[in-house]
């Protein structure tokens, strides 16, 4: 009681008197706390009994007004003190003496306030993420404690921190040799640098980067060597006299010590405290979601974290009645991981095992979120690496350096693929993966950055991606030849071979010689241009309803591609017409290389892909959404298949253009004749999507069947830009 008195007479004290600068009175509450340790005899009596509680919480507002009243970013002088004079570490020894009885329950408060109210990044500073990490390791170790609520508010601001500069979570990756090391006896004094160095000298402002971390194992830093040596000798001695011993070691088993701040949340998981846990539960769903490989490491080899998801699932699934009716499973409303809230007696449908069963599939969904917002993590970095990849494609102009950049992309191989041999070379079967990836984003991007590759002047990129497979032209359909028909017939071709196109001396313009004068392919290009008009069928075509669609519409930019292709390619002393056949390998199976059985497959599923996105705010679990294949991917798709149809070698041209190869063989025309008749008003919501694309119509309710209606629409305009790089690849053979 007198205590209390004390500190409301104190409080009354400092109101009356004049207000002191605001370092002066900072260093004042410091040293009224260093004091208490100085000239107490009692540690006994629980730190509420005492001014410490009070004058915490006026450096803390001190802290924040200096803040407020600077311009942002700017240290300021109490900020330089409490970081200089390692404030933090001398709070951390005493929470963890927990002297006086309560003092680790103010210690966590105060980090956790100072951490949550102060705007400018802190843990950057070795004087407070040491501290900082430290004091994690208090956290959980024992369970149902009178700490636990303020661990679990400690350790959420420190997992939001990193949540917002994920970089920072390196500064929490030990060594396993130094975190055993440093638990020992409590230890107040140690020097952290050169024995008389000034201490106005330092920059105290200083933010040291992860690598910087790294240092003898088994030194723990505490106190600054800049207190008064009176000062601190004599608080030296006085935590002596009292005796202060360290709580005990965690019960629970921690393997590794190599990420401290999982392996707290880790036992706080298993508090009795269901708000413990479910907080506890959220900081993990943070953590997982970090994007630093190093962190995500350790947390999955390094912690006891994937035991805890499957060995909790288990046990859960252990309790489960042995017989429960089927459609009482079924009938179970949809759970979401959380605090349960279930209430057995107020629940009218209950069944035996009921609350087993949503505590079950609880925790499956809790696994079910940490794994999405994990593979989100990851997702996040392989787009991120392949923009910037794309960018140097993009930006590479030096011949020599291109050359290396297509060989460390692609390699050098140039004999035909194999299926069992298309992840060869490791980073190009990756990035030909990506592009037929779970995420749209990463598909785009990846298609974006082969388009700008099939743009550059290296002959290696297109032979490796494509021609090597079609050398052989085994892509053509032929029957056995019989004893009468002749080995070898006009154009190069074998009897009975099924070829659609015209003559392929139009290709590349070989010139006429009096042998093989040039054909007149005229008729037959007509036939291959109306026959990928025609592909589509009327009922399912959109464009002839909307001025300015038409084929005609793609001849321009058809004839200008085609142009710089050719300028590009002229060097390569490509054939002007394809390999004659009797000097091909037509028994050899054919298989038309990764990247393109990749882009065939995307094309035949133009009309109906399921995708996922995904989003993720705060400590809640993520928020997914389930969304049908974008239009822009199956955009990109086509964009890469036109640009290769572009190239003016004999073999893709025989490949690519004929209009029955391959948009026919993976039945999408025919799905498409069969789908379109199930859908009511199909004619109507197709041409309304077609001027909501086109932003001629305002966007509105979704329509049914939108992933079918855009696909029809895609379809329609490959085929018609396809028609005009046919076209346009004949008049330009045909211009003399």
């Amino acid at each position: 009681m007198f205590s209390k008195l004390t500190s409301i007479l104190q409080h009354a004290v400092e109101a009356l008197a004049p207000s002191l600068p605001l370092q002066e009175d900072f260093v004042y509450h410091w040293k009224a706390i260093t004091h208490y340790y100085i000239e107490t005899s009692d540690d006994k009596a629980p730190v509420t009994d005492t001014n410490i509680p009070s004058h915490l919480e006026q450096m803390l507002d001190i802290l924040v007004q200096e803040e407020n009243e600077r311009e942002s970013g700017e240290t300021g002088p109490c900020m330089e003190y409490l970081l200089h004079h390692k404030i933090l570490e001398t709070l951390y020894t005493l929470g963890k003496a927990d002297c006086p009885p309560g003092m680790k329950q103010q210690v966590l408060v105060f980090y956790t306030k100072l951490l949550g109210r102060i705007r400018q990044p802190l843990l950057p500073h070795i004087n407070v993420h040491r501290p900082v990490q430290k004091l994690i390791r208090l956290c959980g170790e024992v369970l149902a404690t009178p700490t636990e609520n303020e661990e679990i508010q400690f350790l959420c601001i420190v997992c939001a921190k990193l949540k917002q500069d994920p970089y920072l979570v390196n500064f929490f990756l030990e060594n396993k040799s130094k975190s055993l090391t440093s638990r020992g006896a409590l230890s107040v004094i140690s020097e952290d640098g050169p024995k008389g160095q000034d201490p106005a000298s330092g920059d105290v402002s200083q933010c040291h980067q992860p690598q910087e971390l790294s240092g003898a194992p088994g030194v723990e830093h505490t106190e600054s060597e800049d207190e008064p040596p009176h000062q601190v000798d004599d608080l030296s001695a006085s935590l002596d006299d009292l005796n202060v011993t360290s709580l005990p070691e965690a019960s629970a088993i921690r393997p590794n010590q190599d990420y401290n701040l999982v392996n707290s949340l880790l036992n706080l998981t298993r508090s009795p405290d269901g708000r413990i846990a479910v907080k506890a539960c959220e900081g993990l769903m943070l953590l997982v979601s970090l994007p630093e490989p190093a962190a995500a490491k350790s947390l999955a080899q390094s912690t006891c974290l994937c035991e805890l998801l499957t060995g909790r699932l288990t046990s859960l699934y252990k309790a489960l009645p042995q017989s429960v009716d089927p459609l009482d499973i079924e009938t179970v409303e949809a759970v979401n991981w959380g605090l349960d809230s279930y209430s057995h007696k107020e629940d009218a449908s209950a069944f035996p095992g009921k609350r087993a069963l949503i505590s079950f599939l609880s925790w499956f969904d809790y696994c079910d979120q940490l794994i999405k917002e994990a593979q989100k993590t990851s997702e996040m970095g392989i787009l991120t690496s392949t923009a910037l990849l794309h960018r140097i494609v993009r930006q590479v102009t030096s011949d020599v350096l291109l050359q290396e950049m297509v060989v460390f992309i692609l390699g050098d191989q140039r004999e035909p693929e194999t299926l069992s041999e298309i992840s060869r070379h490791p980073l190009r079967h990756r990035l030909i993966e990506h592009c037929d990836h779970i995420s749209d984003e990463i598909s785009i991007m990846t298609l974006r950055m082969f388009e700008h590759l099939l743009q550059k002047p290296n002959e290696h990129i297109l032979y490796n991606l494509v021609l090597r497979n079609l050398e052989e032209r085994n892509y053509t359909e032929y029957k056995p030849l019989c004893p009468e028909d002749k080995d070898v017939v006009e154009n190069g071709l074998i009897a009975g071979a099924y070829n659609t196109l015209p003559s392929q001396e139009w290709i590349c313009s070989p010139r006429a010689s009096p042998d093989h004068p040039k054909n007149d392919g005229k008729t037959e290009v007509h036939k291959v241009v109306n026959s990928f008009l025609c592909l589509v069928p009327d009922e399912a075509k959109s464009s002839y309803h909307v001025e300015g669609t038409g084929y005609d519409t793609y001849l321009r930019d058809a004839h200008r591609q085609f142009r710089d292709y050719c300028a590009i390619c002229l060097r390569w002393e490509w054939p002007g017409a394809p390999k004659p056949l009797e000097k091909c390998d037509l028994e050899a199976a054919f298989f038309e290389g990764h990247f393109l059985k990749v882009l065939f497959d995307r094309m035949g599923r133009i009309l109906d892909q399921m995708t996922v996105h995904w989003s993720s705010t705060g400590l809640q679990p993520m928020d997914w959404l389930l969304k049908k294949e974008p239009y822009d991917v199956n955009l990109q798709v086509t964009s890469v298949l036109s640009r290769l149809s572009l190239f003016p070698h004999p073999h893709t041209h025989e490949y690519l253009l004929d209009p029955y190869v391959n948009l026919a063989s993976g039945y999408v025309v025919g799905d498409l004749m069969v789908r379109i008749q199930r859908i009511q008003d199909f004619t109507p919501k197709l041409l309304l999507v077609r001027k909501r694309l086109l932003g001629l119509e305002p966007e509105g309710p979704i329509v049914d069947h939108i992933t079918l209606l855009e696909g029809v629409i895609v379809l329609e305009e490959f085929c018609k830009e396809l028609a005009a790089i046919a076209f346009v690849k004949y008049h330009a053979s045909a211009t003399p």
